[in-house]
């Protein structure tokens, strides 16, 4: 290994609580109460996850595998809402993999990415609305 330094292994528990210790995060509640002052709820399930659970009415659809090319400021195929100072709440079903997704936000510079504790599961446990998944 030429110039490279060995990192130490980490389990994925490891780096979610390394990423959750950067965040925030939000109950459906305040989450929903951010959306209202303008807060981007990003939904960053496949679309067959979307299908089989259901949405929440406005969220902004941006699958995982682009998410920091939709959201970083200076990238050519960032949407025109993206901003260093643009709120961001990720959304993902259960509240995990929308932690490491709201870091790798923070990591572009957009200071108030966070997720959504427990995910779109908690969001319809509260009684928020959503658009029921196709019978």
């Amino acid at each position: 290994m030429s110039g490279l330094t060995p990192v130490r292994p980490r389990t994925i528990g490891e780096v979610l609580a390394g990423a959750r210790a950067r965040l925030r995060r939000m109950s459906p509640a305040e989450a929903a109460a951010a959306a209202r002052r303008g807060a981007v709820l990003v939904d960053i399930r496949p679309a067959a996850q979307r299908a089989a659970e259901g949405e929440i009415p406005g969220a902004l659809i941006v699958e995982r595998n682009v998410l920091e090319w939709r959201f970083d400021p200076a990238c050519d195929a960032r949407l025109p809402m993206a901003a260093y100072d643009l709120q961001v709440i990720v959304v993902c079903s259960e509240g995990y993999t929308s932690s490491l997704a709201a870091v790798a936000l923070q990591e572009l510079g957009l200071t108030r990415a966070t997720d959504l504790a427990g995910g779109f599961r908690a969001w319809s446990a509260s009684g928020l609305p959503v658009h029921s998944p196709a019978p």
